[in-house]
């Protein structure tokens, strides 16, 4: 009897890697491709190099971040990131395919191994990196919750809100967020509930809420697309702290380092006064800092499994961090976005990079 139980096991133990391969494999969230995913591994970089193609994970809905034009064309922040990490690899920024995710659907996608990479105005939780199972790269953009009301509500503060309708997307950190805040502030309200972004924002367009709660960035954005954006107002009062960050899944330290250096990468070359335009400038530089950073001495992208001059094919193809956050959120867009605590650490801000060394 006691072989026999063995043996069982001993069964069960080798089909079980092909069940949770079985499992892990996942679909298409809705875009039209060819490609197909493959499960969650703990060598993703290879994954990718032979596939020859990032598989990117993003919302597709909001501007400045990630946001499909008429031509079918993807840009924003977080697509950025994406290019960045396609030409940190492949030396080409266009080696990514776009997959739209909602909220709801983001951790599933990348946990499956749908995705290669999340790049989604997505919050760095505790819970995200423990239970959830992600990797967070650095941070890319500092955000916060706000909340959108109409100019003639004669709403001012969120006093003002109370017994008033708000409107929230679920499965996000916001839906918390503002329960935390009224209860702390002992404000009674009526939340109105919805999965889909485009449904939450649509609601409160129609007038059936009388106001609308998310990050600060994406209420900036949403109301780009109002009919009359004018007419909509953000309050004050920050009711969060919010930092959205990329992400990979956890247990692949190879493929997070790369992720991680990349998006360092935007950073230190700002820091470094190097951008898209004085790139060449820089080629016969004798600083060793910058040499070390551009590849022409040492050996820092071979240690991570890229090429040595991995940081140099960033800035070609798609810039600095501050042209980056300049296309897409600057004074030159309709977002208007001031850089704020999204500046360099040197000027006041939050983003800083470790040495390259």
């Amino acid at each position: 009897m006691y072989i026999k139980i063995m043996r069982k096991l001993a069964l069960i133990l080798a089909i079980a890697p092909l069940i949770f391969a079985i499992g892990g494999c996942g679909g298409d969230s809705g875009n039209t491709s060819s490609t197909q995913t493959a499960p969650i591994t703990r060598n993703r970089w290879d994954t990718v190099k032979n596939r020859g193609q990032l598989i990117c994970g993003v919302s597709g809905e909001v501007p400045g971040f990630s946001f499909v034009g008429t031509d079918g064309k993807y840009s924003g922040i977080d697509v950025d990131v994406c290019r960045a990490v396609a030409a940190a690899l492949f030396d080409n920024p266009d080696a990514v395919e776009y997959r739209n995710l909602s909220a709801k659907e983001r951790f599933t996608a990348l946990q499956t191994g749908e995705v290669d990479i999340l790049s989604r105005n997505t919050t760095w939780t505790l819970s995200r990196t423990s239970s959830v199972g992600l990797e967070f790269a650095p941070v890319v953009f500092y955000d916060g919750q706000a909340i959108m009301v109409r100019q003639n509500s004669n709403i001012k503060t969120l006093a003002d809100l109370k017994g008033k309708a708000i409107c929230v997307q679920t499965g996000t950190t916001t839906e918390q967020n503002l329960a935390d805040q009224m209860r702390k502030r002992g404000i009674t309200y009526k939340p109105v509930v919805f999965e889909d972004v485009n449904v939450t924002f649509a609601t409160y367009a129609e007038g059936r809420c009388d106001g609308i709660t998310a990050d600060r960035s994406a209420l900036v954005s949403r109301r780009s697309l109002l009919p009359k954006p004018e007419d909509n107002l953000i309050l004050d009062e920050v009711i969060s702290s919010e930092p959205l960050a990329p992400a990979v899944a956890k247990g692949d330290s190879k493929w997070g380092d790369v992720v991680k250096w990349v998006v360092y990468s935007l950073v230190k070359a700002e820091e470094l006064g190097i951008n898209s335009q004085n790139l060449g400038q820089f080629a016969t530089s004798t600083d060793p800092d910058i040499k070390r950073f551009l590849g022409t001495e040492g050996n820092l992208g071979e240690s991570l499994g890229l090429t040595n001059d991995f940081a140099a094919r960033i800035i070609k193809h798609v810039g600095n961090y501050s042209e980056v956050y300049d296309r897409n959120l600057g004074a030159k867009t309709k977002l208007n976005l001031a850089r704020g605590q999204n500046q360099l650490w040197t000027k006041g801000g939050l983003l800083y990079s470790p040495p390259f060394r």
